[in-house]
């Protein structure tokens, strides 16, 4: 499957895709070229992400397009979905979590090489880098440096995954550094056209 692990990456966002319209607006950034949707939900209920997920899912492989889990780990495994993505939160469960899963693992690595690099030996199928500019859904998140990806890919074999900040303005700037996959959330979610917006991340590889 690896070679899905590329282009743009939209995340889902309890504000910005909110139950009623997360449909229609993953619909939109998938016809518009998205290649990976992840499923990032921390308010509902068990049921709903389940329900959600197997809809997601489905709107994903017409579009040829990955589906990824944030966080929900057990209903990852239940559901046998395409992907799962993991946090610092779940990092030490991470062998038991690749023995059950048998999709693609993502893991958020932050600034750390030496972290993804373990992570890579056990088994990881991506690693996730960021945040490099400020960024509007986690304002809380440290900014790192964009020297981060060119270490990652001389040292690391699975693809990089940029994240954080990442706007229009300020892409071509972190696409200089090589991402496999950029990680877009406010910049796709919060424009008219959604569409028009992932087809112009899409046209940037």
């Amino acid at each position: 499957m690896s070679h899905k692990l590329q282009g743009l990456y939209v995340i889902s966002d309890d504000v910005l895709t909110p139950n009623k319209t997360i449909i229609e607006q993953i619909t939109q950034a998938l016809e518009g070229g998205a290649r990976i949707v992840q499923l990032r939900n921390k308010q509902g209920t068990l049921e709903e992400i389940k329900a959600l997920s197997i809809e997601v899912q489905e709107l994903c492989h017409k579009h040829n397009a990955l589906f990824v889990l944030n966080d929900q780990i057990e209903l990852a495994i239940e559901l046998d979905v395409d992907g799962l993505h993991i946090g610092r939160s779940d990092h030490h469960r991470f062998e038991e979590i690749r023995k059950d899963f048998k999709g693609i693992i993502g893991v958020s690595c932050y600034d750390s090489i030496s972290m993804a690099k373990e992570f890579e030996k056990m088994g990881a199928d991506y690693a996730a880098f960021g945040s490099f500019f400020h960024s509007p859904t986690k304002p809380n998140s440290n900014v790192i440096d964009l020297r981060v990806l060119e270490t990652a890919h001389e040292q690391l074999n699975i693809p990089v995954c940029a994240i954080g900040g990442i706007n229009l303005s300020n892409v071509q700037e972190l696409l200089n550094h090589k991402p496999d996959m950029i990680s877009v959330i406010s910049d796709i979610w919060s424009t008219d056209d959604i569409k028009q917006q992932a087809q112009n991340y899409t046209k940037l590889f």
